[in-house]
């Protein structure tokens, strides 16, 4: 009889894509604060609002790390801090994934003999 070939996703690989998606939740918000800042949306608006409130808490540990930039007379405000909270929360995500595999079996076929 032919051999059976089954395929498993040990648990790291849900547990990744667990912080991926996390990660990718997060770089929205934060996008979308960077966007909004840039083309000085009225923070009065609820979506602005829900934006800016929203992804404070992410922001908080980056505020004051380099001085945000004025882009013109509107008020439209360039926000290097969004930027390099995106970046170290990529890079900690990657860490994090990575020290998942490090003690993971990398194969993920078993084959199965049928009698």
């Amino acid at each position: 009889m032919a051999d059976i070939i089954i395929e498993k996703e040990p648990t790291t690989h849900y547990a990744a894509r667990i912080v991926w998606t996390i990660l990718g939740v997060v770089n929205v918000f934060l996008a979308l604060r960077f966007i909004l800042k840039l083309i000085a949306a009225n923070p009065g608006a609820g979506f602005t609002d829900f934006i800016y409130r929203a992804s404070a808490p992410l922001l908080a540990p980056f505020v004051n790390v380099v001085r945000n930039v004025r882009t013109d007379a509107s008020g439209g405000i360039f926000e290097w801090n969004t930027l390099i909270a995106m970046a170290v929360y990529s890079l900690l995500a990657w860490v994090i994934v990575r020290l998942f595999f490090l003690g993971s079996r990398t194969d993920r076929v078993d084959y199965v003999s049928r009698p």
